[in-house]
């Protein structure tokens, strides 16, 4: 899940990796070079920024960086405007930047919450104590989005639906995360959507836009001359504030009403009240970032997981016989499911790797770091390049392929799958978005063949977050001559 921290470019945090022992670097014991002998183009910051301009930079920074590191090697140096910083690639100089990295953390925008608070959340939102309670919570809104596409299906007339799934896959995405953030469901799956529900949809598409071309024209020239970006993005977050506090009243009412079982999960933000253990602006600042970010950023991914099974149809059964036997072997226990399908989280990972959803995962250095050889200083920005590192042949055999498997192997996993950050600051979303995706795909494999047409290749455009440049336009036909999906999944027969 990405959400705009602030005006700078995508300083969201992610990452897919388990924690580990941070390696060694290989230039340890050597005196290091000085700050000023990092290669790159930084000496004429406003030129550059022109230039940058120029070549559409703006929709093309990921691109870009891939040429930056072939040019200047594994760390260069930027300066665009005002804004300045030291970018890398290896995983070895990732593994160092996230060891020195605090707890420090953006709240929404009402300034920065204490560590205590941080360490609130994850224990909610992050423990793997508590998000098996999320799992029945998202299941059902992967059921009803089956049931969704088999009415789709029907109204067809040709047996199958094909279509650009973009609105409707923002619409599952966002069903999900307010039901395990609210324990409550907004009815987004339906033909009509509530008229507030729907202004929140438009607000974080607009949120998202606005954004981009904040990332280096100074935003406080921006709100000086009162340009039309400025006002859409004010106007973007009012709406995305007020549904939340209009959520988050209705939370209020129901505990107080004690609508709900003592027993029952009623979602992360009735854990946060009922624990009265963080500010109410605080809580409420966490709350919407988690609800903006969980939107597009998972819906993307999962657009491009379809794109990517579509194109492997070999893959794609090799999934579905994962599934289905998974789903024998847990006789109904949807969480065991979940833990019996490695390959299938395999391919979200690669889904990540070849379609990030940020170009770079960003940190504030909190002392002196050694990079490449380089003395970084205390307080300097520095950025992973997770797009250019996916792409690099060093790092990952054969990158343009669409390769799960090589997830299963300790060789691939070390600081290279970075899609939701890294230690204490990693994505606030990421079980979330992780068990989200996981039932999604166990569902649409479950149900249906994803297919699209041959010889159609889709590239990237860079608008706060990396979306398709073009419409994909998928079809989703049922799996009448597949033997056991009646048998595994009755629903599915069941919905048609």
């Amino acid at each position: 899940m990405v959400t705009p921290q602030d005006t700078r470019p995508l300083a969201r945090c992610r990452a897919h990796t388990s924690p580990m022992e941070l390696p060694p670097t290989s230039l340890k014991g050597k005196m290091p070079r000085p700050y000023s002998e990092i290669p790159g183009n930084w000496k004429t910051s406003w030129f550059n920024l022109y230039f940058f301009w120029k070549d559409g930079g703006f929709h093309n920074v990921h691109s870009m960086m891939v040429r930056n590191f072939q040019q200047f090697g594994p760390i260069y140096r930027e300066k665009l405007g005002i804004y300045e910083s030291i970018n890398i690639i290896d995983p070895e100089d990732a593994a160092v930047l996230f060891k020195h990295e605090g707890l420090a953390r953006w709240d929404g925008g009402l300034g920065r919450g204490p560590e205590s608070d941080r360490l609130v959340l994850n224990k909610e939102a992050l423990s793997l104590q508590t998000i098996d309670n999320f799992v029945p919570l998202l299941n059902e809104v992967g059921e009803d989005f089956v049931k969704r596409v088999y009415i789709q299906i029907r109204s067809s007339a040709h047996g199958r639906w094909t279509a650009d799934l973009t609105n409707e896959l923002f619409r599952f995405a966002l069903e999900s995360v307010c039901n395990v953030l609210y324990g409550t469901r907004l009815g987004l799956l339906q033909d009509f959507i509530d008229p507030e529900n729907q202004q929140f949809i438009d607000a974080i598409t607009l949120m998202f836009h606005s954004t981009s071309p904040m990332l280096y024209i100074p935003p406080g020239l921006l709100r000086r001359i009162n340009s039309k970006t400025w006002q859409n993005h004010v106007k973007a977050w009012d709406t995305i504030f007020q549904h939340a506090d209009k959520c988050i009243q209705n939370m209020y009412r129901d505990l107080r009403l004690n609508r709900k079982s003592a027993k029952e999960y009623m979602g992360i933000l009735s854990r946060l009240l009922l624990q009265d253990k963080l500010p109410i602006e605080n809580i409420k600042a966490s709350i919407t970032e988690m609800m903006a970010g969980g939107v597009d950023t998972t819906s993307i991914t999962l657009q491009w997981a379809m794109y990517e099974l579509a194109r492997a149809p070999a893959m794609q059964e090799q999934l579905r016989s994962e599934v289905f036997a998974a789903k024998a072997a847990s006789q109904g226990d949807v969480l065991k499911m979940v833990k019996s399908v490695p390959l299938l989280k395999a391919a979200i990972k690669e889904v990540l790797r070849l379609h990030p959803v940020a170009v770079t995962i960003q940190r504030y250095t909190t002392q002196e770091i050694v990079l490449q050889n380089y003395l970084i200083p205390a307080k300097t920005l520095v950025q992973v390049g997770t797009y250019a590192m996916g792409r690099d042949p060093r790092f990952f055999t054969k990158p343009e392929l669409f390769n799960p498997e090589r997830w299963l192997s300790e060789d691939s996993r070390h600081f290279r799958g970075l899609s939701f950050g890294f230690g204490p600051r990693q994505c606030l979303g990421r079980r979330i978005a992780e068990l989200e995706m996981y039932l999604f795909l166990i569902h649409m494999l479950a149900n249906f063949k994803i297919e699209m047409k041959r010889g159609v290749e889709v590239g990237t455009t860079f608008d706060l977050i990396l979306i398709p440049d073009k419409p994909i336009h998928l079809t989703l036909r049922p799996l009448d001559s597949h033997p056991r999906a009646k048998e595994e999944f009755p629903s599915a027969s069941g919905a048609r």
